[in-house]
């Protein structure tokens, strides 16, 4: 089955992971620093997504990277946070473009997210990869991860796998016990 990458950046990495972990059609994510050809060359936060376009579009994928991440706003941060989708070809940079020009003209805004071509990518310590699913209990993920996956469940219930969706029921189940 072909497999297919695209990069994403625009908040946290572990954020990122999260939201992309979770869906069915994504076959790994990688989370760590991404760097795009000049002018935007300096590292910044972000994930390459592997994705099978049978199950997951392209499409779909950066409407939910849009949807869970400040793509309208400049804040002190984005240099670090980058708001990019980052591209392994031509056709992708195309495709990624058109998508963005959509999403801004339906929702009469403007997008600060990018397309942006893919330079380089530096994988994060071992001990934060999969950091949602490793322990979702974990403040952060609590406060800022549990949000953003709630969001993607209400708007994409239909595109979040079958694991991912037994961990976020569990801990929903277990704070609405106590």
């Amino acid at each position: 089955m072909e497999s297919l990458k695209i990069g994403f950046g625009g908040g946290c990495h572990w954020c990122t992971e999260g939201i992309f972990r979770s869906l069915q059609g994504v076959t790994q994510v990688d989370q760590g620093w991404i760097s795009a050809v000049p002018p935007e060359h300096e590292y910044s936060e972000g994930v390459i997504v592997h994705f099978r376009p049978r199950n997951i579009s392209l499409q779909q994928l950066i409407d939910i990277h849009i949807l869970t991440h400040s793509a309208y706003s400049d804040h002190a941060l984005r240099e670090k946070y980058r708001s990019a989708v980052y591209v392994f070809s031509e056709s992708q940079r195309h495709e990624a473009q058109s998508v963005l020009r959509k999403l801004a003209q339906s929702n009469s805004c403007t997008l600060i997210t990018r397309a942006l071509i893919f330079k380089d990518f530096r994988v994060n310590k071992e001990s934060y990869l999969d950091y949602f699913y490793q322990d979702p209990e974990r403040p952060f993920c609590q406060t800022q991860i549990k949000p953003k996956l709630e969001k993607l469940a209400r708007h994409y219930p239909d595109s979040i796998n079958t694991e991912c969706w037994e961990v976020i029921n569990q801990k929903v189940l277990k704070d609405k016990d106590e």
